[in-house]
């Protein structure tokens, strides 16, 4: 049970404390106010204990924020129960989970009587989180992120993995590849990790997946946003790295190939994506995807690359070939959006012009996708991550907090306000977004760089909230496609990943820059693994064996057991 923090007398947040349980009295020209703070989003079904005669209304509303009248916006969550008592002591327990931090309880009658207000909680119904996983560090501050990122995640975790408790609920293909990755390195149960992927499995005819399945959207069928697909095939690749079950993966793959083909209409005479109909969206930051699209063409060349491993592994090598040959004139192609002068790829190309518009994620997806050759990797990260060129832009925030429907309408009609210096500066990733960028960090060799960019996530954590918010300046306070920094601090900081499909070898690079003291474990189809490291020393204890790479690039083997080794 989730537990009342503060009760206020009144719901507009200025109001005096009070306290559970309260008698209160009501009656025709009398109606009472509580605002009751859980302390933090909670996410389950509420119970409400009340004593009041028969007929007494009780309304309940849901915030993820504190009420201010007149301050709703309309992407505000609007859900609550009202119920009418039967008279005497009696409890309503909710029906339907919800998640919230603030409950707004309101009690009025058509007769003068007295209600007493008892107890008050949330029975938090989660998906369970099971074994011994853990980070921690010399930081507290990093290993708040840790837990933050958990919790974001786990508050999106029911039967499917969701976008946010408290305004949707909705499974959306997209954004659940980031709470697989955190359940795949802190979750020894890794049931909706594999169920992300099983439910997502449901292509439309022309074998693209919906934008949101089992629900609303996926029933009526139309428009979709193509991009999501593309994440839901790395989320198929994710499963076949860490648990390696082939035939699971053999069942899937003809799905991805759809995907993959989807995309061939769009594919221009240089071998890159173009002018790709339906919602285009990546992220919530101020990108550009219309003409010849550098983003679009890195996530559909990412893909081609997992799924050419894929099928590699599975003994299909037509189809293995099949995705390089389009990876290799992609990667031909992709040259035409590298602008020599500023170090870094642009967004797009409109009717033959290289515009000058440029992002991190356009240069993440150049990255991980492989497209980019390898000897600028390293330049472009540097370049993408120096904060004095890097600006926060969104095409739809507003600055209340919500959405900005004149700049979504705008979005739409193509009519976008730029107010940034696009040949200077460069558009940060929303967190979403961030994931591709902190991959691509990590794989041009600069995890180095990744203990201070998670650091920009402890702006979420403030005022009792620990969990990760949907956008930097705006949205939802709990959304899972945000959660990227847990995986990051077990991945690339203490730097445990498979080195072989299914963890039959562990990969080891760990980064730890200042910290003194890192230690962790991680799940893997074979036990906990586990690395504990102060100073230049590390114990390593591996249910298999272990490729350690030393800071410098030497690497050592190590066989499965405990080991002592520097690992500076």
């Amino acid at each position: 049970m989730t537990r009342v923090l503060q009760v206020l007398d009144g719901s507009d947040g200025d109001s005096a404390p009070g306290e559970l349980p309260a008698t209160i009295s009501v009656g025709p020209d009398s109606v009472h106010h509580l605002a009751v703070d859980f302390g933090r989003i909670v996410a389950g079904f509420v119970e409400l204990d009340i004593d009041a005669p028969a007929g007494t209304t009780v309304e309940l509303y849901y915030r993820e924020k504190p009420f201010r009248p007149g301050g709703v916006t309309f992407s505000d969550p609007v859900t609550g129960a009202r119920y009418i008592t039967r008279g005497g002591g009696e409890t309503f327990t909710a029906v339907e989970i919800n998640g919230f931090r603030y409950a707004l309880v309101v009690v009025h009658a058509e007769d003068p009587a007295t209600v007493t207000l008892g107890r008050l909680e949330v029975r938090e119904h989660l998906y369970p989180r099971t074994g011994d996983a853990y980070f921690r560090s010399s930081d507290p501050a990093l290993n708040a992120l840790y837990r933050a990122g958990i919790r974001t995640v786990e508050l999106n975790s029911f039967d499917s993995y969701t976008d946010c408790p408290t305004r949707e609920q909705r499974a959306w293909v997209g954004d659940g590849v980031v709470h697989q990755l955190v359940d795949l390195t802190t979750n020894t149960d890794w049931g909706l990790a594999r169920n992300y992927v099983e439910l997502g499995n449901s292509p439309r005819s022309d074998g693209i997946l919906p934008m949101s399945v089992v629900g609303d959207i996926e029933a009526g069928g139309g428009l979709t946003i193509p991009d999501w697909s593309l994440s839901w095939v790395h989320g198929l690749y994710n499963l076949y790295r860490y648990e390696g079950n082939l035939e699971w993966v053999r069942r899937h793959l003809p799905t991805a190939e759809q995907v993959l083909r989807w995309y061939l209409p769009y594919v221009d005479e240089r071998g890159t994506i173009a002018d790709v109909p339906e919602w285009n969206l990546v992220d919530w930051c101020s990108i550009f995807l219309s003409g010849r699209s550098a983003i679009l063409t890195g996530l559909w060349a990412r893909g081609l690359a997992e799924f050419a491993e894929m099928s590699d592994t599975l003994g299909l090598p037509g189809a293995a070939t099949w995705a390089r040959g389009l990876h290799t004139a992609a990667a031909a192609g992709f040259e035409d959006f590298w602008d020599a002068g500023r170090g870094l790829y642009v967004d797009h190309i409109v009717d033959g012009t290289r515009h000058p518009a440029a992002s991190q994620l356009a240069n993440a997806a150049a990255i991980i996708s492989g497209l980019a050759p390898q000897h600028r990797w390293a330049a472009v990260v540097d370049t993408i991550t120096d904060p004095r060129r890097v600006v926060v832009r969104s095409w739809i925030g507003a600055a209340d907090g919500g959405y900005d429907e004149q700049k979504m309408a705008a979005q739409v009609s193509g009519d976008i306000a730029v107010d940034w210096d696009v040949e200077q500066e460069t558009v940060s990733a929303e967190p979403f977004g961030s994931y591709l960028v902190h991959d691509a960090v990590a794989r041009a060799g600069r995890a180095d760089k990744l203990i201070d960019l998670v650091r920009r996530w402890e702006t979420f954590l403030v005022d009792g909230y620990d969990t990760f918010g949907e956008c930097w300046t705006w949205g939802t306070p709990v959304h899972g496609w945000s959660a990227t920094p847990t995986r990051d601090l077990v991945a690339y900081v203490l730097g445990i990943t498979p080195d072989q499909r299914g963890f039959t070898r562990a990969r080891i690079a760990p980064r730890p820059g200042p910290l003194q003291e890192i230690a962790g474990a991680v799940p893997t189809p074979h036990g906990l693994l586990e690395v504990r490291i102060t100073g230049g020393e590390a114990q390593i204890d591996s249910p298999v064996p272990v490729l350690l790479v030393r800071a410098d690039g030497s690497e050592v083997e190590l066989g499965a057991g405990s080991s002592k080794v520097t690992v500076r």
